[in-house]
């Protein structure tokens, strides 16, 4: 009777504290593992990509920037106030599979697209993870208009790179 109630009373006490669990938004670290690939998972093509969100070939390793910023166009808006478009370069991120950098486009201070000048290059599976993740990360960074975005699961390190290649592009801009 007496390991009936002790039963009984961990039981719910461990019900009690699972369902006042409250989750938190993801944030990446340095020490993050990558999670294991999906079997059957999309192709390069796969149904997740997005139209106007192609990347750019990656570049040698040895042809890394640091970074730049460039005025593209200035556009008068109907309000009469002049509206400035500017790309800014990301720094080059190094990831576990590869560098990371990315294109930032903005008008005035609104982000209107961002592009990928590097990607991680270490095997077919690298490439596979980004065809997936960067569409969905530049989705979010339109949407968000930050650098403040969730990850993409299974695409840790991807992810990692390329915000932090974003947020230095929009902290020069």
């Amino acid at each position: 009777m007496r390991r009936a109630v002790l039963t009984l009373g961990g039981t719910v006490a461990g019900l009690a504290a699972l369902l006042s669990f409250k989750t938190h938004p993801a944030t990446l670290s340095a020490s993050a593992t990558p999670a294991a690939p999906a079997v059957g998972g999309n192709s390069a093509g796969g149904a997740g990509m997005q139209a106007g969100s192609a990347t750019a070939p990656k570049q040698p390793a040895g042809k890394q920037s640091a970074g730049s910023k460039k005025q593209s166009a200035t556009k008068q808006s109907s309000g009469g106030t002049t509206e400035t478009t500017r790309t800014v370069t990301g720094a080059v991120e190094s990831t576990q599979y590869g560098p990371m950098q990315v294109e930032v486009t903005l008008a005035g201070k609104r982000i209107t697209n961002v592009k990928v000048l590097q990607e991680t290059d270490l095997g077919s599976y690298s490439q596979q993870v980004d065809a997936m993740a960067i569409p969905k990360l530049t989705s979010e960074t339109l949407a968000a208009q930050s650098a403040q975005i969730d990850a993409v699961s299974g695409a840790s390190y991807t992810s990692q790179g390329y915000t932090e290649s974003l947020q230095s592009a929009l902290d020069k801009a």
